[in-house]
């Protein structure tokens, strides 16, 4: 039994249990260590329950409400009608072991895992505190706190029940009107799904496009697909003000935009303020925090997730946490290498990125090829037809002969983009692309036409 207002030594403290956090501390208990896992929220983080998963559940009956429209263009006998209804969230639940003591902090036992419900802070070198209680780490403090939705200063705001990722994935009623404060993954993920499920959706980006940190004809791609849909797409204006009587209305400076629902989804702030940074000698008002190939931080202090600044995606804090288990367990293996970071909107069309846009490419000093392709003119995109919006852009370094980027944009986006990710990260010559097989007819075998493309 433990007690209340005690200092507990064990071997390692996981202080937020995002994804990375919790592979962390799965992966050293099950190496026999004895491991704390602190997080004041759900274990797992915001993926499994507001991010990730509920989204792409509500996306995935979005996208086939999408493709049953499209059966009378391809067929010219159907016709589809469907309600949107409540998404459930399915959690499969593992038998826990509950350990008590008489303080205020709640605690119990997940996978050998030893978990306290409540709000850390760290303490000094390997030590964490939650409310009067005091954890110190033999080996060390793995810090996942990761990234809580961004407030904008936007006067009036504030005041405003506004929606953001968390509120929206819990909607039992379909809003008729809805505003989008941001063009980037999530907001365009969402402004279409709630357009197909009968929304009437506008979309509202200051910078000049939506999906700004992809490649610009990605951009073109999907604002022309979401005009053609119906959302209204406005780039590159001010949101000067919010205000709700009922309504929500966004002043802008072209003029003022009204909507029954506002989802705010304009980027993500880090976990780091009121950790105690300052007792482990780093800065306080830090945005992301500095790591090693090793994941380390600090002395006896390591971080993953959104906090180290390499991509706000759940399988960059994943592939983070196996580095620094491997570390604080003295094994060998490979180290912290972000050359070939995928990611995926997973709108339709899916727009999947990986290494450097043509821009970074150029930048960076790179002597750059590009090469395309364009997915309706393959022979599976003349195959599927209605829905066959697509792209390929290749960023190659000239000088090297292989791939710094790539782009996969177009139905199975993301999957495509497998293929262009293992020729980046291991660094494939073009020429060895260009002599591969690429089964017929797939979209995959539009990859070959834009390898071509750069010899």
């Amino acid at each position: 039994m433990l007690n209340a207002m005690t200092t507990y030594d064990v071997d390692v403290v996981v202080l937020g249990l995002g994804p990375g956090g919790e592979y962390a501390a799965q992966k050293l208990a099950e190496a026999g260590l004895d491991v704390v896992g602190i997080d004041r929220d759900l274990v797992g983080g915001e993926c499994p329950f507001y991010g990730c998963i509920p989204s792409k559940m509500m996306i995935r009956a979005a996208d086939a409400l999408g493709e049953a429209r499209r059966v009378d263009h391809l067929a010219g006998t159907a016709k589809v009608g469907a309600d949107w209804g409540k998404v459930a969230l399915r959690i499969d639940k593992q038998a826990t072991n509950h350990w008590q003591d008489d303080s205020h902090v709640e605690r119990l036992e997940v996978a050998g895992v030893r978990i306290v419900r409540g709000t850390g802070r760290l303490d000094g070198t390997a030590t964490v505190r939650v409310g009067e209680d005091t954890y110190r780490a033999a080996r060390g403090v793995v810090l996942g706190v990761g990234t809580s939705p961004a407030t904008l200063p936007i006067d009036g705001l504030d005041a405003t029940p506004y929606w953001t990722n968390r509120e929206i994935v819990k909607v039992a009623e379909l809003p008729r009107s809805l505003v989008v404060i941001g063009g980037g993954a999530i907001g365009c993920e969402l402004a279409q799904a709630f357009s197909r499920f009968g929304s009437e959706v506008t979309v509202l980006e200051v910078a000049d496009r939506l999906l700004a940190a992809e490649e610009p004809e990605s951009s073109e791609l999907l604002t022309k697909v979401f005009r053609d849909e119906g959302i209204r797409v406005e780039t590159g204006l001010e949101v000067q003000r919010v205000d709700h009587d009922g309504a929500f209305r966004i002043a802008t400076d072209r003029g003022e935009v009204v909507a029954d629902q506002l989802l705010v989804a304009a980027g993500r702030s880090p976990n780091l303020r009121g950790i105690g940074l300052d007792t482990v000698g780093l800065d306080p008002d830090a945005r992301v925090l500095e790591t090693d190939e090793r994941m380390r931080a600090g002395a006896r202090l390591w971080a993953v997730g959104d906090i180290t600044g390499k991509g706000q995606f759940t399988h960059v804090s994943m592939y983070q946490g196996a580095i620094a288990v491997r570390d604080l367990l003295s094994q060998d293996g490979f180290t912290a290498d972000y050359r070939a970071v995928s990611r995926v909107t997973f709108t339709d069309p899916e727009v999947g990125s990986v290494g450097m846009t043509e821009q970074q490419a150029r930048e960076a000093g790179i002597d750059v090829r590009v090469g395309h392709a364009d997915l309706a003119e393959s022979s599976r995109g003349w195959i599927h037809d209605a829905g066959n919006d697509g792209l390929l852009k290749l960023v190659a370094d000239a000088e090297r002969g292989v791939l710094v980027g790539a782009t996969s944009a177009g139905p199975s986006g993301g999957e495509v983009l497998g293929m262009l990710a293992l020729a980046v990260h291991a660094q494939v010559p073009l020429e060895q692309l260009a002599s591969m097989h690429y089964a017929y007819p797939t979209f995959h075998r539009a990859v070959d036409v834009a390898v071509t493309s750069l010899l």
